[in-house]
């Protein structure tokens, strides 16, 4: 197993999350926060664990100071990453010890009471979720997210700076598709060129790459295969990664290679363009989440292409490329400024071909700020 990456840049973490998060537990009637493995742990401590059978968790009483639980053996590496400098007790064990009972042992005592409310990371593995709940009988066990998304979904100005950089470098690979894609490279040739120009574009890792060409542009989420690229092909490149800080970019471009777009096609893509400016130019403070999904989706029904859209407006980003807060109708949580998403409507003709454009936005105190600046035409690419 290799040492564990941590966030780079001293602004992104401080206790003052932690806190934050026990406040909100206190507010919400959550008595105990246990978050595991994943980007909440990281989020709020700074401490990217790599996920395994050991415990590794943060615990957050709602009185009390947290504390972290840890394999002794991985001690070193929690004091070499930013949550070393947070302040935070360090309860190490031992491979023979139950570091289930010594958690429950610790939270009971800072709590003075056993928890009644236990809340778990979103995608705590289920033998940590139960070895919880097994060490603290009688409590009800509930996920952690309404109380750590009301932190996450609002990036501080350092966030929405990594989310910036992040935008930045992948628009760099976009500019550079002309290079790869091409009539008679196999989707799987081009998506191993973009993956090595994520990198070399300043990403620590790829998350995805996305190359739907022709029929295979319809699937949203298209694997890439190997369909050679055919002239007068539209191509769906959905690509992002991650950054040194854990930060991540998500953009997607529609191409059409070795030929023009036919008329129908070039109709029904200006559709899509006008439904992707209208739904970015809704984005401002107390609009809500379903609010800017309805945008695009009026434009789009509105010129009969309804039923080819098929999935949300967008989803929230960070350190996760999808969380919270979700563009879709049913939210009805006001945006505020800080939060950041994507908005990428589509419209895909099943069996046939597909198009999406979608960039990462970010609610400001007086409107939207756009972290992709690539050309949103239907570039032509020659063959």
């Amino acid at each position: 197993m290799g040492t564990p990456t941590s966030p780079a840049g001293s602004g992104l973490v401080t206790i003052d999350r932690v806190h934050a998060a026990r406040d909100i537990a206190a507010e919400t009637g959550v008595d105990l926060l246990v978050l595991t493995p994943g980007s909440d742990l990281r989020y709020l401590c700074g401490y990217d664990a790599h996920a395994m059978e050991r415990l590794t968790a943060l615990v957050v009483p709602r009185r009390g100071e947290p504390f972290l639980v840890v394999p002794r053996l991985e001690a070193p590496m929690v004091d070499a990453s930013p949550a070393g400098g947070l302040g935070l007790d360090l309860l190490a064990w031992d491979e023979t010890d139950d570091p289930f009972g010594l958690l429950a042992r610790e939270a009971g005592a800072r709590l003075g009471t056993t928890p009644a409310r236990v809340a778990v990371g979103a995608r705590t593995w289920a033998e940590h979720a139960l070895g919880v709940q097994r060490a603290l009988a009688g409590s009800a066990l509930e996920i952690a997210s309404p109380v750590v998304d009301r932190l996450r979904m609002v990036k501080s100005a350092a966030e929405v700076e990594e989310l910036a950089l992040a935008g930045a470098a992948i628009d760099r690979v976009h500019a550079g598709m002309a290079q790869w894609l091409r009539v008679g490279r196999t989707e799987a040739e081009v998506g191993a060129d973009i993956a090595a120009a994520i990198i070399a574009e300043g990403h620590t890792g790829v998350d995805f790459t996305i190359v739907g060409s022709g029929p295979n542009g319809a699937s949203p989420h298209h694997e890439l295969s190997g369909r050679p690229v055919q002239a007068g092909d539209l191509v769906v490149v959905d690509i992002g990664g991650e950054t040194a800080t854990g930060y991540r970019s998500d953009c997607t471009r529609t191409y059409v290679v070795g030929g023009p777009a036919d008329a129908e096609v070039t109709e029904w893509y200006a559709v899509l363009q006008a439904a992707q400016e209208t739904s970015t130019a809704a984005v401002r403070p107390g609009v809500t989440a379903e609010e800017v999904d309805a945008a695009a989706r009026r434009v789009i029904e509105d010129a009969g292409w309804g039923e080819h859209f098929i999935h949300r407006t967008g989803h929230g980003i960070g350190l996760d490329t999808h969380e919270a807060p979700y563009i879709v109708a049913g939210n009805d949580l006001p945006l505020v400024p800080g939060m950041a998403f994507s908005v990428e409507p589509g419209i895909y003709l099943a069996g046939r071909c597909g198009a999406r454009i979608e960039d990462i936005v970010v609610c400001t105190e007086d409107g939207v700020r756009i972290l992709n600046n690539g050309s949103r035409e239907l570039v032509e690419l020659p063959g």
